[in-house]
């Protein structure tokens, strides 16, 4: 069902785009493109032509260009090229060109993402050519009534605090100083008994009545502590004989019973903070790792114990339960949230928003935990990135066919 609905989002979300005079300038939207020799792109005014290829075999992805005058090779010498790469941003890269074999080459990086406003200078025989051609990829126009709509939120790419999670399974189990058996003082009689199995009692409640045996004096037995009756084995009439009548218990704290397992042991300390949440779902409890047992279960796990309110209830001693442990806590200069992170082609992205454009963020990715990843390369501190329902983005991109000219 949440497929079926990300599915009919993600069309009615074209559909606006395309019917509000939404247009992505791809270069393949334009008049053809006319490849050369060398699989670059040509460019021609007259008889005089460049061939532009972004060459990335080896090297860092780089421009080459060969020229030619009438169909013949003009030497690289003869001529003198400058390309400025205008990106989202109003970011300009300035590339100069020396000669270097039969081609020119360029002296800058072509970093991705290979989207921008292309402009070229040549200057041959005294005559200068230019040409400027779009060569977006990655990139989309959305109206803000439009990304209000369908709820594209945006974050700010900064410094963050991580959190390292070792995630350990178990049950909650009875605190043992919250239980109490009762039984008579005195052996005796039975009188009457004023509780009944799952009643709430307060200490001091009277619980039943009993004649002593010896003085056939009547006596009261009161509950020890707050708590519920867990198991009532008094009648009226019978033999008290020295055995537990009622069984109190105290469930407002409960213990959670996590297993360790070998390869952890070492990064799991006392007093670490846990987030324990029932394997069924539901509300999540913190507390601290009180105790580690020193002796191994037959599993060879040992087993942890950590003290939780439960003086709501809502805790039931045998319930499955799931420990996040945070074993470690640093902070990193640039992070962006994992709900933002998007496939392009074979790198994974943020969609940068800038204005009411957004743009592919090619990301090199370092540590992470259940929030946060780590950017070790790609995208700028303080970058607007899209945090939330970014896979829209995506879809609108691909729809449009967005290119990755060489």
């Amino acid at each position: 069902m949440k497929n079926l609905l990300k599915t009919i989002q993600i069309i009615l979300f074209s559909f606006l785009i395309y019917g509000c005079d939404h247009h992505d300038d791809h270069s393949d939207h334009e008049d053809e493109i006319v490849k050369g020799s060398h699989g670059g792109r040509m460019l021609t005014k007259d008889n005089f032509a460049l061939e532009l290829s972004i060459f990335e075999t080896g090297v860092p992805p780089e421009y080459r260009v060969w020229v030619t005058d009438s169909n013949r090779p003009v030497s690289p010498d003869d001529v003198d090229l400058q390309i400025n790469l205008t990106r989202l941003g109003n970011i300009v890269d300035n590339i100069h060109f020396k000669p270097q074999g039969d081609f020119l080459r360029g002296d800058t990086e072509i970093y991705e993402p290979h989207s921008f406003v292309v402009s070229v200078e040549a200057k041959y025989k005294g005559k200068t050519y230019s040409w400027q051609y779009d060569n977006f990829e990655g990139r989309t126009t959305i109206l803000p009534d439009i990304a209000q709509a369908f709820e594209l939120q945006t974050s700010v790419a900064g410094s963050q605090t991580m959190k390292e999670v070792v995630t350990l399974y178990g049950q909650m189990v009875i605190n043992p100083k919250s239980k109490n058996e009762v039984s008579a003082r005195f052996d005796g009689v039975i009188q009457s008994v004023h509780v009944s199995l799952g009643e709430s009692v307060k200490k001091g409640q009277l619980l039943a009545k009993v004649e002593s045996n010896e003085s056939l004096n009547t006596y009261n037995i009161r509950a020890p502590i707050d708590g519920v009756i867990t198991e009532q084995i008094a009648n009226v009439k019978e033999q008290t004989n020295g055995r537990r009548l009622f069984t109190i218990m105290d469930t407002s704290t409960v213990w959670a019973s996590l297993h360790i397992f070998p390869s952890e042991r070492e990064r799991i300390k006392k007093g670490a903070h846990v987030t324990v949440t029932p394997s069924i779902g539901g509300q999540s409890y913190q507390g601290e790792i009180s105790f580690i047992n020193i002796m191994a279960d037959a599993n060879q796990s040992v087993t942890a114990r950590v003290e939780l309110n439960n003086i709501d209830g809502l805790l039931l001693p045998g319930t499955h339960i799931t420990g996040h442990v945070k074993v470690a806590e640093y902070t990193v200069p640039l992070a962006v949230k994992r709900s933002g992170l998007q496939s392009f082609r074979d790198f994974t992205v943020v969609y940068a928003q800038i204005g009411n454009d957004y743009e592919v963020r090619m990301l090199e990715l370092g540590r992470q935990d259940d929030v946060w990843v780590e950017v070790l390369g790609g995208l700028q501190a303080g970058t607007h990135y899209v945090s939330n329902n970014s896979y829209l983005i995506k879809a609108d991109i691909e729809k449009s066919g967005a290119s990755h000219d060489h």
